[in-house]
């Protein structure tokens, strides 16, 4: 017979799992949407006949404008779920204090895998003595700063992501060259500059981390939507998705404020709309947040009224966003290198940095082409990514997987 403090163990435990929040198959099928729109933003790079800025409305048209566009998307939600990820940590089971460890441990390792396995990807040459600091850079350092605030309160926390995103824009015309020896500081947080950390060694800051340390903030706070009853977490992430879109517009309206390129009247109507929505990524400003965050939290309204049987691929390739990000640009790079041999043969070429720098008249294609291209990288990467996914839940007790 079982005694009392016996009985009343196994009481507190089934309240204690009832108190954790189950996995969130939303997230997953979010994350694994934009990273099919990362894919093809990164095809695109290296296989369009396009030699120009798509956003470029002197150049473009509305596809290849759209096709950029919406892969905006990508970085603003990596960042966002990541905090609202660490939030649900917290009520898995972890303590604040392991969150924290988990958060710095794995920032660190972002930023070696960015600086190393990621940089090669993009290049293939070792000995190049320059690298970019990517997404991938921005979400680490996101990570290490959620690390550091994770003890103050949810509502501090929230009200220094909000800060930092709506306020950053303030310090637009604040330049690294005019700070002298520190400047360099200036370019990490908030200017996509060069600089050159170590004599001889260039480092291209393309995501200054100013608004990106904000949005994993603001994210870690709104984790405490998914602790609420689900028909009021669907109102609030509608209405919070409608009222971010409507101050996007009422904003952009009047060029004040909020992005440091302003939108302008063209000679077609469509590409007036175009120009209002192409704000300013680099670094990414309070109204391209706006937009792209708002976007996302109605993508989250919408697949938590979905039916996920429908959306597998994407949960499964939501699942491993690391191993994903780490394979998917050899695996475009080798295609693009494949494709450009069987048209061009054995001539000197080099595949470097977003795109290719040896890129004859004829190598290129369309954007329909584009795009069956990325279908089949895509269909390739999921079946990877599969495989890795049961490979990871067959050997869960390997302490290396935890890296990916």
């Amino acid at each position: 017979m079982e005694t009392p403090n016996t009985n009343q163990l196994i009481l507190d435990s089934k309240n204690k799992n009832q108190d954790r929040i189950p996995r969130i198959i939303s997230i997953d099928i979010l994350r694994g949407l934009v990273m099919v729109l990362m894919a093809l933003d990164h095809v695109r790079a290296f296989f369009s006949n396009a030699n120009f800025n798509p956003l470029d409305l002197t150049q473009t048209n509305i596809s290849l404008f759209l096709t950029r566009w919406i892969t905006h998307l990508c970085a603003p939600t990596f960042i966002f779920l990541a905090g609202i990820g660490a939030y649900l940590s917290l009520k898995r089971g972890k303590t604040k204090q392991q969150l924290s460890q988990f958060l710095l441990l794995r920032g660190c390792w972002f930023i070696l895998l960015d600086l190393t396995v990621v940089r090669l990807s993009w290049r293939f040459n070792l000995s190049s003595m320059f690298s970019a600091a990517g997404v991938l850079w921005a979400i680490a350092w996101s990570m290490i700063f959620l690390a550091a605030i994770i003890y103050l309160p949810t509502r501090i926390i929230a009200a220094i992501g909000i800060l930092l995103i709506v306020g950053h824009n303030l310090f637009d015309n604040i330049q690294a060259e005019q700070l002298g020896n520190i400047g360099w500081v200036w370019a990490i947080l908030h200017e996509r500059t060069m600089i050159e950390p170590i004599p001889g060694f260039r480092l291209f800051i393309l995501y200054p981390l100013i608004p990106w340390i904000g949005v994993i903030a603001l994210g870690y706070a709104f984790g405490t939507l998914f602790e609420m009853e689900k028909y009021w977490r669907l109102q609030l992430l509608k209405k919070n998705g409608l009222s971010m879109i409507v101050a996007f517009m009422i904003i952009r309206a009047t060029n004040v404020y909020g992005d440091p390129n302003p939108w302008s009247i063209q000679s077609r109507f469509s590409d007036t709309l175009l120009s209002f929505i192409n704000c300013d990524k680099y670094p990414a400003s309070f109204l391209y947040l706006l937009i792209t965050l708002g976007l996302a939290i109605l993508l989250l309204y919408f697949l938590e009224k979905s039916n996920i049987r429908y959306f597998k691929p994407l949960i499964i390739l939501g699942q491993q966003p690391l191993f994903f990000y780490i394979i998917h640009v050899y695996l475009i790079h080798l295609t693009a290198i494949l494709f450009a041999l069987s048209r061009h043969g054995m001539e000197p070429f080099t595949f470097y940095q977003v795109g290719i720098s040896w890129k004859p008249k004829t190598f290129g294609y369309d954007l329909p082409i584009v795009y069956l291209i990325c279908l089949l990288i895509t269909f390739l990467l999921y079946i990877i990514c599969d495989w890795f996914g049961k490979y990871k839940k067959k050997y869960r007790g390997k302490w290396w997987l935890n890296y990916l």
